[in-house]
C-alpha cells in the first residue's frame, strides 16, 4: 500500500447533504420515493419508472417481461464486449446469451454482422452506449423492427447522454440506467427502468410488485458504505482502499446470483437534486474529456455525435498492444494517475459461461479486451493530473487512437 495522492478511474462524489437526506427519505418513505420517479419520468419523458437495486436487476425484471410477452424467443443479442453484469442478468432471467462482434472503433455492433445474427429465436438485442458513446440506435430500431424483435437500451454508463437531440435510454421499447459507485450519479447502488410501452411496463410492474424492500440491517449497511464512499473517494484518500485488495475495486465478476430488490427510501435520499447534480457531473466529464482528445491527438469525427459532445463515463483509448497496454498500466499504477483497464476477456471468454459459445471467436472484441485503457474524467481530476496524464502517454509514444465513426 503506497501513500499518495491517487485518482479513483471512475467516481461520483457524495456530499455531506446526500447523506442527510438519505437519513430523511428513510423515515418520510413513500412520498418521496414517488416524486423520485416522478422526477425520473418528466426528464425521459416516460410514461413509466420502475426504482429497483441495481442496474443488472432491472435488466433482469424487463428481461423476465419481455419473456412474458414474446414466450417462443430465447436469445438475447448483446455485443461481445461489454459489462459482465448484462449476460449475468440473460443468464438469471433463464434465457440463452447470443453475441455479435463489435466495432472498435466505437465499441458498437459490427452492423456487418448485426442483421445475420438477428432470427427467429432473438427476443431483444441490447445496444450499450459503452462509456456514454451512444450506439446507432436508428440502425438498431431499424433491423429489429424488421423482425419483430425488441430493443433494451444499456444506458448504464451513459445517464444524461443524447443521441439525435433525444436522451439514451429512452429511444428503444425500454431502456435502464445504473446507479451504482462510478457512475454519472450514485446512490451506492440501483437500477432505473424507463419505458413508454405499456405492456412492457405492466409486466414489469407485476415483476417489481413482488419484490420485497431491502431489510433494516441492509439499509444500515448502505449508509455506512455511502460514508465510507463519500471519505475515500477523494484521491487525496483513494490509496487506502484502492491499497486493500479484499475490496475487489476495480476487478470484473460474473455474479452468478444477486439479490433483486426495490431500491430503499434511504437510496432515494441520496439522490435529491439529482438532475443539477447529473448535468454538473456530465458537463465536467464532457470538458475533462476534451482536453485529452485535443491534447492526446484523439479527436476524430465520430468522436462527437451530432456536433455535441459526449460526456464520457472514462475516456476509451486503444493502444498498440496488449504489453504496451500493460505497461503503461503499471507505470500509471505506480503513480496513481487513475488508468484503467476495463473488462477482462470477451464475453465469450467469460469461464462461467464460455462453453455455451461452442467454441466461437469475435476478433474484434478480443483485440480491444487486450489493449483498452481508460482515462478518467470525472471532477476530482485537477489541471495538474491532467498535465500529468497527458505528459504519461507522451512519454511512452504509445498512442494508436480509437477512432469512433
Amino acid at each position: 500500500m503506497k501513500i499518495q495522492r491517487t485518482l479513483p478511474p471512475a467516481a461520483s462524489p457524495v456530499h455531506l447533504n446526500n447523506l442527510l437526506h438519505g437519513l430523511t427519505y428513510s423515515l418520510s418513505g413513500k412520498k418521496q420515493f414517488m416524486k423520485l420517479e416522478e422526477e425520473l419520468k418528466a426528464y425521459f419523458n416516460a410514461r413509466h419508472v420502475f426504482l429497483v437495486s441495481s442496474g443488472k436487476s432491472a435488466l433482469t425484471l424487463i428481461l423476465n417481461a419481455l419473456k412474458s410477452l414474446s414466450p417462443t424467443r430465447s436469445q438475447v443479442l448483446i455485443p461481445a464486449y461489454t459489462c459482465f453484469s448484462v449476460p449475468s442478468a440473460i443468464v438469471k432471467a433463464g434465457l440463452e446469451v447470443s453475441l455479435c462482434d463489435i466495432d472498435p472503433s466505437s465499441f458498437d455492433f459490427d452492423y456487418k454482422s448485426l442483421g445475420e445474427l438477428i432470427q427467429e429465436k432473438t427476443l431483444c438485442v441490447i445496444p450499450n452506449h459503452l462509456f456514454g458513446i451512444p450506439s446507432d440506435m436508428d440502425r438498431i430500431n431499424r433491423l429489429c423492427k424488421e423482425e419483430g424483435v425488441f430493443v433494451v437500451e444499456d444506458g448504464a454508463q451513459a445517464m444524461g447522454g443524447v443521441y439525435r437531440g433525444k436522451k439514451l435510454g429512452t429511444m428503444g421499447d425500454v431502456g435502464f440506467f445504473s446507479l451504482a459507485r462510478g457512475k454519472n450519479i450514485t446512490c451506492g447502488s440501483g437500477g432505473i427502468i424507463v419505458t413508454n410501452s405499456d405492456p412492457i411496463a405492466s409486466e414489469i410492474d407485476k415483476e417489481v410488485s413482488c419484490l420485497k424492500n431491502p431489510k433494516l440491517m441492509e439499509t444500515i449497511k448502505e449508509f455506512l458504505k455511502m460514508i465510507g464512499m463519500s471519505i475515500f473517494i477523494r484521491p487525496s484518500l483513494y490509496w487506502f482502499p484502492s491499497g486493500l485488495s479484499f475490496l475487489r475495486l476495480g476487478e470484473t465478476v460474473f455474479h452468478k446470483e444477486f439479490p433483486i430488490k426495490r431500491l430503499s427510501g434511504m437510496q432515494a435520499g441520496f439522490l435529491r437534486g439529482w438532475q443539477k447534480k447529473l448535468e454538473e457531473s456530465n458537463r465536467i466529464r464532457q470538458e475533462n474529456a476534451e482536453y485529452f482528445l485535443e491534447r492526446l491527438g484523439l479527436r476524430s469525427k465520430g468522436r462527437e455525435s451530432n456536433g455535441v459532445s459526449i460526456p464520457y463515463l472514462r475516456l476509451p483509448v486503444l493502444l498498440k498492444n496488449r504489453r504496451e497496454r500493460d505497461q503503461l498500466f503499471v507505470v500509471s499504477n505506480n503513480k496513481g494517475s487513475g488508468l484503467s483497464l476495463m473488462y477482462p476477456t470477451p464475453i465469450n471468454e467469460i469461464k462461467e459461461i464460455k462453453d455455451r459459445f461452442d467454441g466461437k471467436i469475435f476478433p474484434s472484441a478480443k483485440r480491444v479486451s487486450e489493449t483498452l485503457l481508460t482515462i478518467p474524467t470525472h471532477r476530482f481530476i485537477t489541471d495538474k493530473d491532467k498535465e500529468e496524464l497527458s505528459q504519461l502517454f507522451d512519454s511512452h509514444g504509445l498512442i494508436s487512437a480509437t477512432k469512433h465513426s
